[in-house]
């Protein structure tokens, strides 16, 4: 299967299966002012919940997943080091303004990282490509491997990285002997000004090693297209990284990004043997409290049949097996 090339016009990028996504400066206003409010409170979650599924003990032999914060995990599969959007900053933005802060320090400082291999950037957005992480990482480790959307390079090359690979999506490359990796689609945005607006590409990963394959979903919205042909592409897909925050108000959010029964949905569109969330409890970048999507991903798990343990809301520090 060969998807079709991303979209270009007039030099920005555009979603194939959505009208062009309005996020500028007056739609960010008309958000902050009430214009997406939703007309009904979600329902918390009950006093006490606890998600219920039964994490298994650690075991080292086997290929492991630390959620870092954010979207920042580490893998560790056959012999192989691979972190995703690296975040070890205090704030997601370039001016530390107060409601951007951290509220977790990261699980793992960059100094205790074991020594890094491959590093995957899904977009150029501030909480996914942090300045200060990527140099911090490059002054530890000027042999990474990063693999960055078609037009990310050059960000790279202004800072003297060169060890980096462009993909469209649907492009593979070799990134070791051991390891394959393919750019998928994605339904988001980029920019990281006013000016540049989707003039780079977003995308997901997935990663093929001999021993396992995931699926580093990335930023996006929900549609019925991509992940199903992802799912078709790929027979196996033993672990996804899926977004499960930032999705209030629903009206402004759903384009770009996903609900927890919308992960659920991609779970089950990929037929991953067990997916993770990301995306939440880190930064407050939307309107839902931050412990609201285990409780909604909780709900919709129940509501699919699928088991529970088989999509796992954990927390930042904790070690997985997969």
């Amino acid at each position: 299967m060969v998807w079709r090339n991303p979209i270009k016009c007039f030099g920005r990028f555009i979603n194939p299966h959505i009208r062009d996504i309005k996020r500028g400066l007056l739609d960010l206003m008309l958000w902050r002012f009430g214009y997406y409010a939703e007309s009904q409170t979600r329902r918390p979650p009950p006093e006490n919940f606890q998600y219920p599924a039964q994490i298994p003990p650690h075991q080292r032999d086997l290929p492991s997943a630390v959620w870092i914060g954010h979207s920042t995990y580490l893998i560790q599969v056959d012999g192989l080091s691979i972190l995703t959007d690296p975040l070890f900053s205090n704030y997601c933005s370039p001016i530390p303004f107060q409601i951007l802060k951290r509220k977790h320090t990261p699980a793992i400082a960059i100094s205790k990282l074991p020594p890094i291999d491959i590093v995957l950037i899904s977009h150029n957005h501030y909480d996914h490509l942090d300045e200060h992480s990527v140099s911090s990482l490059y002054q530890h480790n000027p042999h990474i491997l990063w693999i960055v959307p078609r037009g990310v390079r050059r960000w790279f090359q202004n800072r003297g990285i060169e060890r980096v690979i462009e993909l469209d999506w649907g492009e593979s490359c070799q990134a070791s002997d051991r390891c394959r990796v393919t750019a998928t689609p994605s339904q988001h945005f980029s920019g990281r000004h006013l000016w540049d607006k989707n003039r780079t590409l977003w995308c997901g990963f997935v990663v093929e090693t001999p021993e396992k394959t995931f699926y580093f979903v990335g930023d996006t919205g929900y549609n019925g297209i991509d992940f199903k042909e992802i799912g078709q592409r790929w027979d196996r897909i033993d672990l996804s990284l899926i977004p499960i925050g930032t999705y209030v108000p629903e009206k402004f959010m759903k384009p770009v990004h996903i609900s927890p029964s919308e992960a659920v949905q991609i779970h089950c569109d990929v037929r991953s043997k067990l997916s993770l969330g990301m995306h939440w409890k880190t930064f407050r970048l939307s309107e839902e409290p931050l412990d609201l999507p285990p409780y909604d991903l909780y709900l919709a798990m129940q509501k699919s049949g699928c088991p529970h343990e088989s999509f796992l809301p954990i927390e930042p520090g904790r070690t997985i097996n997969w």
